[in-house]
């Protein structure tokens, strides 16, 4: 199973992602703006339903590289940590769009749906999984899907909160959260340096495992 210090060291990790807006933040705070704090923590239990999904993919794909090669399982690594690097950079000079789309009000059971859905095909957290993830995973502390996972758990505990937060948030403000080309450019701009972070973070994992 992960260590203490492994484990303090994927939470801080994952909060600096999931504070980083994407799909699913996008749609949690769209909820909330347009029909109010129920519809928006309704969203964030659908978005986590959906990081359910993931959390298993990666739990028995990783586990399928691992077994079918240590080679692959580092070139999996240092493919994740490029991408990372990647979409830092296409943060860091992506132009928002300077209008935002109106959003009908929707049953508490489509909400919940819709989020599940945005968040099974939701890039950022795909890339959470397979890119980012299988830094903390080490062969030699126990079966590689067990870790998996735990590290999922932790992810779905931060996510839950994080979300909840943006939600709670959206509802309270939301008078005061239309959309503007300035402001997006701004989250774009901490976005691109988290990944860009995010990325050296990993290839310098990949480093020291090596040692």
């Amino acid at each position: 199973m992960p260590t203490l210090p492994t484990l303090a060291l994927f939470a801080a990790a994952t909060l600096a992602l999931l504070v980083v807006p994407g799909p699913a933040v996008l749609y949690i705070v769209t909820r909330s703006v347009a029909q109010g704090r129920s519809a928006g923590l309704v969203s964030v239990l659908g978005v986590h339903a959906g990081s359910l999904v993931h959390i298993a993919a990666a739990a028995f794909g990783i586990t399928a590289v691992l077994a079918a090669s240590a080679t692959a399982f580092t070139v999996v690594k240092y493919l994740g940590a490029a991408y990372l690097v990647y979409l830092g950079v296409r943060k860091l000079t992506h132009r928002p769009e300077s209008e935002s789309a109106e959003v009908k009000a929707a049953s508490s059971r489509r909400v919940f749906g819709e989020g599940f859905v945005v968040n099974v095909l939701n890039p950022k957290t795909a890339m959470f999984f397979l890119a980012f993830l299988p830094q903390f995973v080490d062969p030699a502390r126990g079966p590689v899907a067990a870790q998996v996972l735990v590290l999922g758990a932790v992810w779905v505990a931060l996510g839950m909160a994080s979300d909840g937060t943006y939600a709670l948030l959206a509802s309270v403000l939301a008078g005061r959260l239309r959309s503007s080309a300035r402001a997006r450019r701004r989250l774009d701009r901490g976005s691109g340096v988290v990944y860009l972070g995010l990325g050296a973070a990993a290839a310098l994992t990949g480093e020291s495992a090596k040692a």
